[in-house]
């Protein structure tokens, strides 16, 4: 087997280190952020502190410490800027107000000005709510290419009140939303977890609790990416400047749950109401703003194995916005690495290896190859011939690349993951780098 990279191991303390799917790395391809949750998935929001380690000499430095019982997690860098945006949890936590996916927020910081936490997103509890401020909490925060919105999930504080959905009133669902530099969003302090953002904040998706079954209304939006460095070339030569590609969760003929691929295009100007105001109601979601498409672009229920599936992911874009990649099973029942137009059509199935793809993945800049994990290694996919190539050894079981992320470095040339390294009779995760020689590489073998 043909090994066509060089592996390093880039922390060492005996603590967490989480890596977001994407964005990790500073602009300049030599710094990494991350966040100290314990447990080696993520899943328990737990870490203290957010934090950059420089790939060449080891050195860390903690760019915020999380206080007054808050907790931090989930950090991407600016693609141009050294800042970071990253989740914050309640600050003082009270029995009726704990960490939870409706309470918390995005924060920034800038990498030069450690412990400087500026907010993201505005939150207004209390209404008439304010336009431009959420209701509930964000998730999972990613800039655009061009470093000006940034894309997150959603959920909603005032419908979670609510378990059923009626004629009356909506419940929450999980939708995907984005914050946009528009000026300060100043809120009325008459709830004591309300507070002002730096952006102006948004919801671009509908949902709906009951979808009709084979139709294109969803219950979930979720695990969403940006289309293109500058979106995308729709069929008849325009563009379209700002899109999100996402998951959605329909209901088939039959009854049953899947997700597909969906499209929401964004309107140049986020602040116009549609049918329901942006802020949304008392008894109604938060509703995109008027001009805002939502397209579904798979179609898969009548497939062997319908619906994305494999590992967690988030749906990524080829930088010139006219792929979109997902994960899903071929008819052997293997997840593979499909794409599809954004435009809409059938998809194609980009990858066809005995091993199933096991991780989120990332495009390189170039848009030439897709980084995952497959088989214990760490690899990557050429997408002109959907041939992939192994970049680290085999590993065991215990220490193989963890499923969270395989993140492409901004210049190309690296590629950033986690392993579980063994260290005082414990186990933790540690972030590892390969460094690409182009020269050797090689297709995979099987």
């Amino acid at each position: 087997m043909q090994i066509i990279a060089l592996e390093k191991q880039i922390t060492t303390q005996n603590k967490g280190h989480i890596l977001t799917n994407t964005g990790v790395w500073s602009p300049d391809s030599n710094w990494i952020v991350y966040d100290t949750r314990s447990d080696p998935s993520g899943d328990v929001f737990d870490g203290s502190t957010i934090e950059v380690v420089n790939i060449h000499t080891g050195k860390v430095k903690v760019l915020y410490h999380s206080t007054n019982g808050a907790y931090c997690g989930v950090a991407t860098f600016h693609p141009h800027d050294n800042k970071v945006v990253f989740i914050l949890g309640p600050e003082r936590p009270t029995a009726d107000w704990q960490y939870s996916a409706s309470h918390r927020q995005g924060v920034i910081v800038d990498v030069f000005h450690p412990d400087i936490a500026i907010n993201l997103d505005a939150r207004d509890l209390t209404p008439p709510f304010t336009p431009g401020a959420l209701r509930g909490g964000s998730h999972v925060h990613v800039w655009d290419a061009n470093g000006e919105w940034v894309s997150f999930t959603y959920e909603d504080h005032t419908l979670s009140q609510f378990k059923e959905e009626t004629s009356e009133h909506e419940i929450n669902l999980r939708n995907v939303g984005i914050s946009a530099p528009l000026g300060r969003v100043h809120v009325k302090k008459e709830h004591p977890r309300n507070h002002d953002g730096e952006f102006s904040s948004v919801v671009v998706t509908r949902t709906t609790a009951n979808p009709k079954p084979g139709s294109d209304e969803i219950k979930k939006a979720f695990e969403e990416g940006w289309v293109g460095t500058n979106g995308y070339l729709r069929s008849d030569g325009s563009r379209q400047r700002r899109a999100l590609a996402f998951q959605g969760n329909i209901v088939t003929v039959k009854g049953e749950t899947i997700s597909e691929v969906f499209i929401v295009d964004l309107p140049e100007d986020i602040t116009l109401s549609g049918d329901v105001p942006i802020s949304g109601t008392e008894t109604r979601r938060p509703y995109p703003p008027k001009g805002t498409i939502q397209r579904r672009l798979t179609y898969t229920a009548d497939h062997k194995y319908p619906g994305i599936e494999g590992p967690r992911h988030w749906l990524r874009s080829s930088p010139d916005g006219s792929l979109i990649a997902f994960l899903m099973k071929d008819n052997d029942g293997i997840v593979q690495l499909w794409t599809i137009s954004s435009n809409g059509g059938e998809p194609l199935q980009l990858t066809h290896n005995p091993w199933s793809i096991a991780s989120a993945f990332t495009w390189s800049p170039d848009g030439s190859y897709i980084a995952h994990v497959m088989d214990n290694s760490v690899a990557m996919t050429e997408v002109a011939t959907g041939k992939t190539l192994r970049l680290t050894p085999r590993s065991d079981d215990v220490n193989a690349p963890r499923p969270e992320a395989c993140v492409f470095s901004p210049d190309g040339k690296k590629i950033a993951y986690i392993r579980r390294v063994p260290s005082d009779e414990k186990v933790y995760n540690q972030i590892f780098v390969v460094t690409l020689k182009k020269n050797m590489i090689k297709p995979l073998r099987h």
